[in-house]
Parts: structure tokens; sequence; C-alpha cells
């Protein structure tokens, strides 16, 4: 096998904007650790998980040196986790830009579905606190039948069905809001809704839109 074999490294993409954008929905101290720690974790993660495998193809590691099983769940929860803090950081905008109500397309679907962008806020918002220890709560389009739906998944292992696109991404786990919110979770749910970014969420819609 030829020994050039190789997989491309994970990069952990710039922040959108400063690390004290948010507040006081987030605070700085939370987006500090959130991304140089927790997101820049991932991608090591990622990273390491890729190594293996690139010394298991050059036959580095024989049979029995290595747990296929583990490799692939570590590849799974690094890369899923660097992935959605990817989406996570773009489906913000610092305070005073993002928040209100969406427009566009987005805001037509949400009404012709929902009825109204309350009710909508409403479920999503249900959704976000039915969610039992950590993970994400996400909004996908159904491209076969134009439907929104809303989702949540423990961890980074996704309770996803196939090709639907996430267009908007609550991050639920403790580091995303404890060191300002301890364990009032729902607090910081609410206080999300000020930092939505809107426009991203539309426009990723435009491309999948009938």
């Amino acid at each position: 096998m030829s020994s050039g074999i190789s997989f491309k490294k994970y990069e952990l993409p710039p922040l959108p904007y400063n690390l004290d954008a948010l507040e006081p929905y987030i605070s700085k101290d939370i987006i500090d650790v959130h991304y140089n720690g927790h997101h820049k974790g991932y991608v090591n993660g990622a990273n390491a998980f890729l190594d293996r495998v690139n010394k298991v193809l050059k036959g580095e590691l024989a049979s029995g040196q290595y747990d296929m099983m583990g490799l692939m769940r570590g590849l799974v929860f690094n890369i899923n986790g660097h992935k959605l803090h990817d989406l996570y950081w773009r489906n913000m905008t610092p305070s005073g830009k993002g928040g209100g109500k969406p427009g566009g397309s987005l805001a037509d679907l949400i009404d012709k579905q929902y009825g109204s962008f309350e009710k909508f806020k409403q479920i999503f918002t249900e959704a976000a606190n039915s969610l039992p220890g950590t993970g994400w709560t996400v909004l996908y389009y159904d491209v076969e039948n134009g439907n929104l739906q809303i989702m949540t998944f423990e961890n980074h292992f996704q309770n996803h069905i196939a090709e639907l696109p996430i267009l908007l991404i609550l991050d639920e786990f403790e580091h995303a809001y404890y060191l300002q919110y301890k364990n009032k979770r729902a607090d910081y749910v609410n206080n999300w809704w000020n930092v939505v970014n809107w426009d991203f969420a539309d426009k990723k819609l435009q491309n999948y839109i009938k």
C-alpha cells in the first residue's frame, strides 16, 4: 500500500466576531473557553484520530493494535463536534445586529408551517428545554417536502436524517452557558434568541428551497 496515503487535517476556523461580541447574552469568558478550549479540542481530537486511521491505512498498525469501532466513534464525535460548533458560531451575530424575527423565505415558511413566529419560537424553546443531559437543538429543512423539522440530539452523535441541512442550531452542552448561567439553562436558551443570525439561516435555506 502506498505510503503517500493520508487525510488532510482539520483547522480551527476563525471566530466570526470578537470574543465579547455576544455580551451581555453570552459572556466573553464563555466564548473564550468554548471556542479556544472546547472547539479547538474537537479539531485536535479529529486530527489525532485521523492520524490513527492514516497509520492503519499505511500498515503501521497491525490488526489487533487498534479498535476500529473506537476509531470510528472517535472520528464521529470529534468531527461532528468541530462541524456543529462552526455552524453554531455562524448562526449567531453580535448583540444589536441579530435576534428579533426572521425575514425572507424562512419567515414565510415558519408562518406557513407553524402559524406564527411566536408559535415556532415556543416549540423550539420547549424542544431545547426538553433535552436531557447535553447536546443540541436544531432546525432542519427537508428538501423532499419543504418541511421545517425541529429535532434534538445528545452529545455529537446526531439524531440526523440524511440530506436534511441544518438551518438553525443551539449548543446545549454545559460549557456553552454554565460560567454565566450556572444550572439555569432555560435562561441561556431564552437569551440566545437575542443573538440569532436570521440572515445566515435564511441564506442557507435559499440554497435548498425549491
